[in-house]
């Protein structure tokens, strides 16, 4: 049962993906135009973004609240369909890995844009400029989308997968290393400059140590 919900949320998060692709195929008309060589870095600073009128900081700060609304959106499908938190947390896995990696093939479809898997992306805005290879994140959405899966695997088994407090605290530092990595060069960004080499070493320790500890909670559940 478990696992054809996770087909919903998997068509969901396919059609999520169009929306969100739209969206910012719409902004890049307005602020990267294909006539004026698309999307690029360095991207607009405020500073710029104040000059060409008070309409560009408004639409700004309703990107930015519609980028937390996203986030609400994936939460909320997710505790919609759950019957318990560890079924919430592989729902809204699944669904944000899905959303995530069909965000950038719509855009490719769209757009011909990431020219490739290293193409460099301006991803989050929240609470700071989030930016990476698109490598990143499809590897992260990867990573979500499986592990969810996992976990509604041994939900459907009635062998639901239990992890400590520590397991948890372990993921979580994981994710927040990986967050660090994004928002690294995010001054930089944000003074209008091209993106310093990404911090690979630094996502690979946080994906590294959410992963093994993921791992190893599922070899012990496989040992019970």
């Amino acid at each position: 049962m478990n696992l054809k919900k996770a087909v919903v949320i998997i068509i969901w998060g396919i059609a999520f993906g169009f929306v969100e692709a739209s969206v910012v195929e719409y902004l890049r008309a307005i602020y990267y135009p294909v006539s004026a060589g698309g999307f690029h870095f360095p991207v607009k600073t405020l500073a710029e973004l104040q000059s060409m009128g008070p309409e560009h900081l408004h639409r700004l700060q309703i990107e930015i609240v519609r980028e937390f609304f996203t986030l609400v959106m994936l939460a909320t499908i997710a505790i919609a369909v759950a019957r318990n938190r560890r079924q919430a947390w592989a729902y809204f896995m699944i669904a944000f890995g899905v959303w995530d990696i069909f965000y950038y093939v719509w855009l490719k479809i769209f757009l011909d844009w990431p020219a490739g898997l290293m193409t460099w992306d301006l991803l989050f805005l929240l609470p700071v400029p989030w930016v990476s290879p698109v490598a990143a994140p499809v590897i992260i959405s990867l990573a979500l989308t499986i592990s969810g899966l996992i976990v509604l695997g041994f939900e459907d088994k009635d062998q639901p997968l239990l992890m400590t407090w520590r397991d948890w605290t372990l993921i979580a530092f994981g994710g927040f290393i990986v967050i660090v990595s994004f928002c690294w060069d995010y001054k930089n960004i944000m003074a209008g400059g091209f993106p310093n080499p990404f911090q690979w070493k630094l996502f690979f320790i946080g994906l590294a140590l959410s992963s093994v500890t993921f791992v190893f909670a599922v070899s012990k559940r496989l040992k019970q």
